[in-house]
């Protein structure tokens, strides 16, 4: 999910924060053994994905990458992204919209759905789910067993701690067996790609009460975090947490295209030795592979494919550091002197694009027509002079150290690239290093200590304003800069219920931000996968959304 930038509360950020990094880089999971003690894979009827350590398999009380790309195949969502991209569409619902007031959501359930214990599908099983959510208590509604809902629906029926606030949701009724509405508090942007979350998958009302979903045992998670029984192409088996190996088997009473590998498995291997096991066939596929080993692997074969980028690399700047920057010649002028272009070509793999907008063009709402702020040194030059710092400025530049993400694969040559083409314009660079977590996190989010830093977004859902809010909605010590007109704009887009009206919203924010540049949008980088030479089928997710079940050997 990558460093998420999230305006929640701090035991939700931190968990999210820390689980989210597994889709850049590994985050530093670690598995049982390196690669050479893997099975064999045979692949006549079996698929072995190799992964980092899932820790539940409840998506509700999930919010890791890991998790959640195994409940995928389980469990489904009402709505879901469309296959390799981030706009919503139906999933169970095969039919969804939204009232007059924005806070009546529709659904109409697809027939002859079952879950994979033989029950059916129908309006109430659906808000037995949600009414299960609303409701959660005690230790559930911890930060880290409930991310997903206190980050798009805040709080619960009954909050016990006065930091949660009001919640979202307000009620689900089942008008008839195929038709489910839920209400909302008030209208929000975040419906309905949202609903697509994974952590709002369906589960089986009878499974839920078989293994006590809502007991938490000890310190650990309920029952069914290991037991999770959905619709989806693929039915739980069994998962052996010492040998780090979660099976799956094709379920034949799935409502949509069966799946064409029998078994499917997941395995965990430490992020060091994936590119052995694929090599050894021990594994037929993973993903978050190493620049260095992209070109080797798709030379010998295997299929390197890049999954759309769904995150932003911006230049970050702190108009409350340094009172040049509170001047917009200034920030224009960094936007003119950055060579993004270079950038692009030096610093990041094929699959990479140039940001003109804060999000990526997969969203609707993207604008071609933002100002554009091609390299011109001599256009940086004159705004310099015109804004009184003709005969130069000196600016402090942090850049982490010791970290990488696909929205930043190489931290200091970005930092060099970018420095290079500041310093060639008359702008003095003073460059600080910092250990990626607490200190340059608290660097760059806190204070006046510094003035450019590199910082990513990376989306949650197919929304721009998971983006443009949660950077820019309100003031925030990130980059100093206060817009009563902007954030009125971003609190009057968040409020309207119906999509379609939200789209020329954003791409007037978009025109909007790059005008006032409280940060300068670089590159949206891609993370990459590899499958085994005669594995075909699966489609690249921004949002991580594989279906597994389209995996076919040739």
């Amino acid at each position: 999910m990558g460093t998420r930038r999230l305006r929640i509360g701090s035991v939700v950020a931190a968990i999210l924060l820390a689980t989210a990094a597994c889709t850049d880089d590994g985050g530093g999971q670690t598995a049982p053994s390196a690669a050479p003690s893997l099975p064999a894979v045979s692949t006549e009827d079996k698929l072995v994905f190799g992964m980092g350590e899932p820790r539940v398999l409840d998506p509700a009380l999930a919010a890791d990458a890991e998790s959640l790309r195994i409940t995928r195949q389980v469990l489904e969502t009402l709505v879901r992204p469309e296959p390799g991209g981030a706009r919503t569409g139906p999933g169970l619902a095969e039919r969804f919209g939204v009232d007059a007031t924005g806070t009546v959501w529709t659904f109409r359930l697809k027939q002859g759905v079952t879950f994979h214990d033989g029950t059916p599908l129908d309006a109430a099983a659906v808000c037995v789910n949600f009414q299960r959510w609303y409701h959660f208590s005690g230790p559930l509604q911890a930060g880290d067993l409930s991310a997903y809902w206190q980050t798009i629906f805040g709080g619960f029926a009954k909050n016990r701690s006065s930091r949660l606030p009001a919640s979202l949701f307000k009620s689900c009724a089942a008008r008839d067996p195929g038709t489910v509405e839920i209400t909302l508090t008030r209208p929000s942007s975040r419906f309905p790609a949202a609903f697509a979350l994974p952590s709002f998958a369906i589960s089986s009302p009878a499974a839920l009460q078989k293994y006590a979903a809502d007991r938490v045992v000890g310190g650990g998670y309920p029952a069914y975090g290991g037991n999770p029984v959905g619709t989806g192409p693929y039915r739980f088996v069994s998962w052996d947490r010492g040998a780090g190996l979660v099976k799956l088997e094709a379920f034949d009473g799935y409502h949509g295209g069966k799946a064409k590998v029998k078994q499917l498995h997941f395995q965990v291997v430490e992020a060091a030795v994936r590119r052995q096991a694929l090599l050894d066939g021990k594994i037929d596929g993973y993903d978050l592979v190493a620049p260095a080993d992209r070109e080797e692997l798709a030379d010998l074969g295997y299929h390197v494919v890049p999954r759309p980028a769904f995150n932003t690399l911006y230049l970050g700047i702190n108009q409350a550091g340094n009172p040049a920057l509170a001047k917009p010649e200034v920030r224009q002028a960094i936007a003119y002197a950055v060579n993004r272009q270079r950038l692009l070509t030096e610093a990041f793999p094929a699959g990479a694009k140039l940001a003109l907008n804060f999000h990526p063009d997969t969203l609707p709402g993207w604008n071609p027509d933002v100002a554009a702020y091609a390299h011109d040194p001599a256009r940086a030059k004159e705004l310099l002079a015109a804004a009184g710092y003709g005969s130069g400025l000196r600016l402090r530049f942090h850049y982490p150290q010791g970290v990488t993400r696909n929205y930043l694969p190489s931290p200091k040559q970005i930092f060099d690239l970018i420095a290079a083409d500041l310093r060639a314009v008359g702008i003095e660079v003073a460059g600080s290093e910092l250990p990626w977590t607490p200190e340059y996190l608290h660097a760059v989010t806190r204070g006046r200590d510094h003035d450019l830093h590199l910082f990513g977004a990376v989306g949650n859902y197919g929304e721009a304003y998971d983006f443009l809010g949660t950077l820019f909605a309100q003031r925030s010590d990130e980059f100093g800069f206060t817009d009563t007109a902007l954030f009125d704009q971003l609190k009057q887009v968040e409020s309207t219920g119906e999509p379609e009206a939200r789209v020329p919203q954003y791409r007037q924010l978009n025109a909007r931000l790059l005008e006032l540049l409280p940060a300068l949008p670089l590159v949206h980088g891609p993370d990459v996968l590899v499958f085994d030479k005669n594995l075909a089928g699966v489609v690249p997710s921004p949002l991580t959304d594989e279906d597994f079940a389209a995996a076919i050997f040739t």
